[in-house]
């Protein structure tokens, strides 16, 4: 059993590091989270070291790398900026390309996210389904007239679908499936078609450098060649997306932990209180050990979670309930040691640093592409699986 990185992760992880710092500032953070713009200018130069489409097939301009390494560049960037967790927002849907799509699709899609040119979307959640999409179904229909798909419906909280080329739309094709997650096909809809419609939504609270946006489809035409995957199989082809896709959360929320730890790590050694630096005081120590201790854990369940995407074991529900360990664990922990960041701040942690933006935008990290509960439920459901017990 090796812990230890290649030294190609290695290389990896320094390079995306060093660029991270090089090119981006905490000004430009503070610049996005005000302006609610997505940091494009960071985002096409990282393209082009091969950042964006690290995990994308090299014929079509990606780098092939597997999981592990995929993992280490967004938490590296978010390590740097809680900012650049929005730079894997806009191109980590595009995974789905390769995996399901036709040649043609490969061909017109992938180059464009690789190069930089553009970001996409998946619009799943709706506003009166988001944990439940596949049980309760959806209300956004596709319908076939002639040679093309009819889609009307509405889709909100779409992560980067304001600014999105294209849309790989959720749609219910067939009302009539028991259950109704057998009735769910994606399809894609590029940016401008007739009919569909985008609001751009402002959090409040943070994750402002990715453009969520509330998407109106009103009989949006598009191909029935538009359809990615298999019809009727898109409920299996988004869950068998999310065991990989929950894991680079999982690596966000690692990195945005390790770079909230790090601050507050330096500052305890340059604040006094009481005529001595803060970190002579013990319960400053034991806030210091707790959360180096929650970071290391929850690399570990990650890189164990990233691994097994790699080695594909035998018995595949094993990566869906450690994936969901890794994203339920760093979801949880990152939004604990930001908050104690700040608390080692004192004041200044609330008013004025960029500590106060790190725990902002971890929050959302516990509700995107599973939320906590969904994820706690996957593993609780493999845990009475393998001991072979009745499911709750």
């Amino acid at each position: 059993m090796n812990f230890e990185l290649t030294q190609e992760q290695k290389d990896i992880k320094r390079a995306a590091r060093e660029f991270a710092e090089k090119e981006f500032t905490s000004e430009k953070g503070r610049e996005y989270d005000q302006s609610y713009e997505f940091p494009w200018e960071f985002y096409r130069k990282a393209a082009k070291l091969g950042f964006i489409g690290a995990d994308l097939p090299e014929e079509y301009g990606g780098q092939n790398l597997g999981c592990i390494e995929t993992c280490i560049i967004p938490e590296e960037f978010s390590r740097v900026d809680s900012t650049l967790s929005a730079i894997r927002a806009g191109a980590g849907f595009a995974a789905l390309i390769p995996r399901f799509g036709t040649e043609e699709q490969k061909q017109k899609y992938i180059p464009k996210i690789c190069q930089g040119e553009t970001v996409c979307a998946m619009a799943l959640t709706e506003p009166n389904h988001g944990s439940d999409a596949g049980i309760a179904g959806l209300e956004t229909t596709a319908v076939k007239e002639g040679d093309q798909w009819v889609i009307n419906g509405t889709k909100t909280f779409i992560t980067c679908g304001y600014i999105a080329e294209f849309n790989i739309v959720c749609c219910l094709t067939n009302p009539k499936a028991t259950p109704l997650y057998r009735g769910i096909s994606q399809i894609i809809v590029e940016r401008g078609t007739l009919g569909l419609d985008a609001t751009l939504l402002k959090p409040k609270m943070g994750s402002r450098g990715v453009p969520h946006a509330e998407l109106s489809f009103d009989n949006v035409r598009v191909p029935l060649s538009n359809l990615l995957g298999q019809e009727n199989r898109g409920f299996h082809q988004i869950m068998s997306y999310f065991d990989y896709s929950r894991t680079i959360i999982a690596a966000v929320a690692v990195g945005i932990a390790q770079g909230a730890f790090e601050r507050a790590l330096k500052y305890s050694t340059e604040r006094e209180q009481f005529l001595q630096p803060i970190h002579r005081f013990q319960f400053t120590q034991w806030k210091i050990a707790e959360m180096a201790m929650k970071i290391e854990a929850a690399r570990l369940l990650t890189y164990k979670g990233a691994w097994l995407l790699d080695n594909k074991p035998k018995e595949l529900r094993l990566i869906t309930k450690h994936v969901a360990m890794a994203k339920a664990y760093a979801a949880k922990i990152v939004q604990e040691v930001t908050n104690e960041a700040i608390q080692i701040h004192g004041g200044y942690g609330y008013v004025d640093s960029d500590l106060e933006r790190y725990y902002r935008d971890a929050r959302i990290l516990d509700i995107v592409e599973g939320t906590g509960e969904i994820q706690r439920h996957i593993i609780s459901r493999e845990s009475y699986r393998e001991n072979k017990l009745p499911l709750p």
